[in-house]
């Protein structure tokens, strides 16, 4: 399953990644036909070769295969890895963009990396990009998990800060102030006539 490239010494597997064009249901469909999502990521084989191709096209849909995805885990990224396998769905992911061609047929979506990071993940969301995921096999999620256990050192809890510090809001997250003199009852305080 899992191999050691030959020039980082680092835990590699190859993948291939599956794209799918499917028909758009419902109201949407009438400003898009289509959309592209993740169909799958599956272990490469020899026999997929390098180059993408398309396994099959009808009308509204088609299926990509994208092969010789190398996923490398980095020993600086062991929490990343590790948050992926202690969710509750360890998973690929995956980023990718739609590739607008100039010869003017259908653009199509093409993976641009994948990851098995959490941190990879929340980088390429935070720069918008498309990232979609699809569950990790159990033989992987293992591999990872062991990766992860062997690298990564949580760092030890530091002391909370007691509550009476931080600064009071109400409801809204206006902030508050607490007075400790006299409230006042009614209209007058001190007697009047």
């Amino acid at each position: 399953m899992t191999e050691t490239t030959a020039l980082t010494r680092r835990p590699a597997l190859r993948v291939a990644v599956l794209m799918r064009r499917e028909p758009v249901q419902g109201p949407m469909a009438r400003w898009q036909p289509w959309r592209w999502v993740l169909a799958d990521v599956v272990p490469h084989e020899s026999s997929f070769g390098e180059r993408p191709r398309c396994l099959r096209e009808s009308e509204g849909q088609a299926l990509w295969l994208y092969p010789g995805w190398t996923v490398e885990l980095f020993t600086d990224d062991a929490e990343g890895y590790w948050l992926n396998t202690t969710s509750p769905t360890p998973a690929y992911f995956v980023l990718w963009r739609m590739n607008e061609p100039d010869d003017g047929s259908d653009s199509v979506a093409v993976p641009q990396a994948v990851s098995l990071s959490y941190h990879d993940a929340g980088r390429w969301l935070d720069a918008q990009e498309t990232v979609e995921t699809v569950a990790a096999p159990a033989d992987v999620v293992q591999w990872v998990r062991e990766f992860a256990e062997q690298h990564f050192v949580p760092e030890p809890k530091r002391r909370q800060r007691p509550q009476s510090f931080e600064r009071l809001t109400d409801r809204f997250g206006q902030p508050v102030s607490i007075s400790t003199e006299g409230k006042r009852k009614g209209g007058q305080q001190g007697g009047g006539a």
